[in-house]
């Protein structure tokens, strides 16, 4: 008896497989996982510099690809974003950070966590400022 319960189950998902139904749940996480990221995006692209009259978009500071959403289950969601100053020396990354995390946590629809950190290497105590941040 166990092994036919074995054999069809075996069986059952070499055919989710075959049939694409289980790559279209993973697809489909993955979709709203991407959705979730460009609304985070949209989100804090507009934030002024505080020392520049830019937002942190068009100084590069953050991008589409500095933000990562992770689901966590119950409709909870990890919210990682790497953001990169403008300069290794910038004396205003903890205040950045800060706007970052505060604005997110004013304008999001959704349970999240978030984790903020400068891109490795692009800041000189990047240690540090991740320490007040997170």
């Amino acid at each position: 008896m166990e092994t036919l319960l074995h054999l069809v189950s075996l069986t059952a998902s070499k055919l989710l497989h075959f049939s694409g139904l289980s790559d279209d749940r993973k697809a489909l996480k993955t979709t709203k996982m991407e959705e979730k990221a460009l609304e985070v995006y949209d989100v804090i692209r507009s934030i002024r510099d505080p020392e520049k009259p830019n937002t942190l978009e068009e100084l590069d500071v953050v991008t589409e690809s500095c933000v990562e959403v992770r689901d966590l289950g119950d409709e909870e969601f990890l919210i990682i974003i790497k953001f990169s100053p403008t300069v290794p020396h910038c004396s205003l990354a903890t205040l950045i950070g800060l706007c970052l995390q505060v604005k997110l946590e004013r304008c999001l629809p959704f349970k999240h966590k978030l984790e903020i950190y400068i891109s490795e290497g692009t800041h000189s105590t990047e240690e540090d400022i991740v320490c007040v941040v997170t």
